[in-house]
């Protein structure tokens, strides 16, 4: 089984790294700066306990690699650039969704037959070509799996095992979507945070999930609640500095301060205002951190240009 993590920007360059450190077979697809000083120098991982410099193999297109039955292919590029890499893989392999949002999955399974949905949760950084950092140790995050849209199988089971032998926890999940939709609600604020100014957010955060909450209800999504995500989280994650920094925010954050002008709130708050409209449940709040963070974006506006009281303002 060969790994091929597309897309390896922070989540997944810290995968194929960490994959790559473990023995596995392992390469990644990445494109621009990132690349071309991956390709230079190799990929630089910082995490809290080492700063080392790793040749993990690197190509710029599928097409440089012979992909076929016996791949893995790790989708972790952000959601809303799913669909065109899709079209570049053969029909034959098997393509794991490491990916925020609920919809990618289904992208896959319309093309593909195996398809894999795993839930992450995993504190990392990309505000520099040819580099990524892992902010959690010893364990570097949680990486649960499960085939979509619901089972687990050998395959699921081999990628847990792989991920587990390289600092990840990670567990087969019947129920992967469940887990996934949980995550959806927790990355209702991320696009909040990237928007705006640090503290103040607490009320717009709990708005926008309030909504998502009332939102999966209606359309009888099932999610796990609270309690359980605590329980499977316990103390597994440990943020500690890197490069004598903490985390600077995440990654809509961080998308924000690359200027990347895409972001991918339209499969974050975007599925709740979708849902929302589908099953009659008004959604305003998220409808306009959507339209606000994506302006935002395009305009390649530094992360915290407007305080949460403005965006309050512009909804009464």
């Amino acid at each position: 089984m060969r790994l091929v993590v597309h897309g390896a920007g922070g989540i997944g360059g810290v995968i194929a790294a960490r994959l790559h450190q473990s023995g596995h077979d392992v390469v990644a697809i990445a494109r621009g700066a990132h690349l071309d000083a991956w390709r230079a120098n190799g990929l630089r991982l910082q995490t809290p306990d080492e700063d080392v410099v790793l040749d993990v193999p690197v190509v710029g297109h599928p097409s440089e690699l012979k992909l076929g039955a016996d791949d893995v292919v790790l989708l972790t590029m952000k959601s809303q650039d799913t669909v065109g890499a899709l079209a570049d893989l053969p029909p034959d392999v098997a393509v794991v969704c490491a990916q925020n949002g609920v919809a990618n999955e289904r992208e896959v399974l319309r093309r593909f037959e195996r398809a894999y949905g795993i839930c992450v949760m995993m504190p990392t950084s990309f505000t520099e070509p040819g580099i990524v950092q892992a902010q959690s140790s010893p364990i570097t995050g949680l990486l649960d799996i499960g085939r979509y849209p619901d089972g687990v199988d050998e395959l699921a089971g081999a990628v847990a095992a792989a991920l587990r032998a390289s600092t990840f926890e990670s567990v087969p999940r019947l129920d992967i979507m469940r887990w996934k939709h949980a995550k959806l609600l927790m990355n209702l604020g991320n696009a909040v945070q990237a928007l705006c100014e640090p503290g103040g957010t607490k009320e717009l955060i709990e708005r926008v999930r309030a909504e998502g909450v009332a939102v999966l209800t209606a359309a009888g999504i099932p999610f796990v609640s609270t309690e359980e995500d605590a329980a499977r989280r316990g103390d597994l994650l440990t943020m500690r500095p890197v490069a004598g920094a903490m985390r600077g925010g995440g990654s809509t954050w961080q998308s924000f301060a690359r200027g990347t002008g895409s972001i991918e709130t339209d499969h974050l708050n975007g599925e709740i205002v979708l849902l929302g409209r589908l099953h009659g449940v008004p959604t305003p709040v998220n409808a306009l951190v959507q339209l606000l963070a994506n302006d935002a974006a395009r305009r390649r506006t530094p992360p915290g240009s407007m305080t949460a009281g403005e965006v309050l303002a512009l909804l009464s």
